[in-house]
């Protein structure tokens, strides 16, 4: 008898989490059986869904006791948007593409304009509400504002040289003149924040919120140059006005992360930053499954370059070279060469662009397409109850 924990990400704009899970669990099911018969080894199949601090985060917490109350903020393009917190005891969680996701936005994009102030509402609500210590997920944002909406939420100042307010999102940040965090200091007092991010991006250059992520939510080459320089203006004046704590949180791993919103969290509410995936691993207790399991089953929508800065199949990686379990991943699509799969343990992957090259189809056919990615593994790594781990990448 085989044990299976199937423990994926969500495909974005295709399957939830779970949805993944149940569809890989099938196709293994399929394969293997549920006991032993027929010259098969038969399996025990556990589905697990996982995130990383991005959409669909919110989920892990709920199934960790977490509850939702629907508040009315700000949206990311300002129309007002009803939108979650979860609060268990003196704990919150809030997750930012519930109030500022680039979903929300349908298909209009305005990269320079969209903004954070839902966010920062939402925070303001758990706070008021009784919460001691705010989780706050980001990825899936449609700003690129540095969190400067955000803040100005729970009472910051953001002001250009004729002394008035900016206007909402990232594109006016090059006139920014003063910075004043008073009104955060006076109400946040007291309350402890953790940035719970799916990339650990530093906030400005080639790796950071501009370069990298500011094209995906609709910024053309011109609008990612004046990002960039928006952001590092706000990192020159917060430094110039409380000192150089703000360019150092500019450099730290997730400053980067939701266009810059953890920035606003790591310098001026003193957030830790932790994995998202680790964060998750330990609500839904994902190291004590893991150790009753044979082989790991893990995937997300794509496998990249991105996979490797914190997302949920480098951290389900982690795990099972740390208890030496097997490692299987199922994608959407792959893009990492099978080296790198291999560094990270992976002894066999399936993407649905393997068994339909048609995105569309991908996208549209996701649960029917993962049951055959789920087959496949299992014929290719799990039929024969002996088979052992090291056998190479494949597919």
């Amino acid at each position: 008898m085989i044990r299976v924990l199937v423990a994926p990400d969500k495909f974005k704009g295709s399957l939830s989490a779970l949805g993944v899970a149940e569809a890989v669990a099938a196709g293994v099911r399929g394969v293997l059986g549920e006991v032993p018969a027929d010259g098969r080894p038969g399996c025990e199949v556990v589905c697990l869904p996982m995130a990383d601090g991005g959409e669909g985060t919110a989920a892990c917490f709920v199934a960790a006791g977490f509850t939702p109350r629907t508040v009315t903020v700000t949206g990311p393009l300002g129309a007002p948007v009803d939108a979650p917190y979860h609060r268990r005891g003196r704990a919150a969680f809030v997750e930012l593409a519930d109030a500022a996701g680039l979903a929300l936005c349908g298909s209009r994009r305005s990269p320079l304009d969209a903004t954070t102030s839902g966010v920062g509402e939402l925070v303001r609500a758990a706070i008021h509400d009784g919460a001691d210590h705010v989780y706050v997920g980001v990825g899936g944002s449609a700003s690129t504002d540095g969190g400067i909406g955000l803040l100005a939420a729970l009472g910051g100042r953001f002001l250009d040289r004729d002394g008035y307010d900016l206007l909402p999102g990232g594109g006016g940040l090059d006139d920014l003149a003063t910075v004043d965090l008073s009104g955060v200091r006076r109400s946040t007092e007291g309350v402890a924040f953790t940035l719970v991010a799916d990339v650990d991006s530093a906030l400005l250059g080639p790796t950071g919120a501009a370069r990298v992520f500011a094209a995906q939510k609709g910024a053309t080459a011109q609008d990612v140059d004046r990002l960039e320089r928006g952001l590092a203006r706000l990192v020159e004046v917060a430094t110039a006005t409380y000192g150089p704590a703000y360019r150092e949180a500019a450099g730290r791993p997730g400053a980067g992360a939701a266009g810059g919103a953890g920035y606003a969290l790591l310098a001026a509410l003193g957030a830790e930053y932790r994995s998202g995936i680790e964060v998750v691993k330990e609500l839904v207790g994902f190291d004590e499954y893991a150790r009753s399991a044979d082989v790991l089953v893990t995937g997300e929508g794509r496998v990249d370059e991105q996979t490797l800065r914190g997302k949920v199949v480098a951290g389900v990686a982690q795990t099972a070279r740390t208890l030496d379990k097997r490692l299987l991943v199922v994608s959407g699509r792959c893009d990492l060469p099978a080296d790198a799969l291999q560094g990270l343990g992976v002894e066999g992957a399936v993407s649905l662009l393997e068994l339909e090259p048609d995105v569309r189809t991908c996208m549209t056919d996701a649960p029917a397409l993962l049951e055959r990615a789920g087959a496949l593994l299992a014929q290719r790594h799990l039929r024969s109850a002996s088979t052992q781990a090291g056998v190479g990448v494949t597919g």
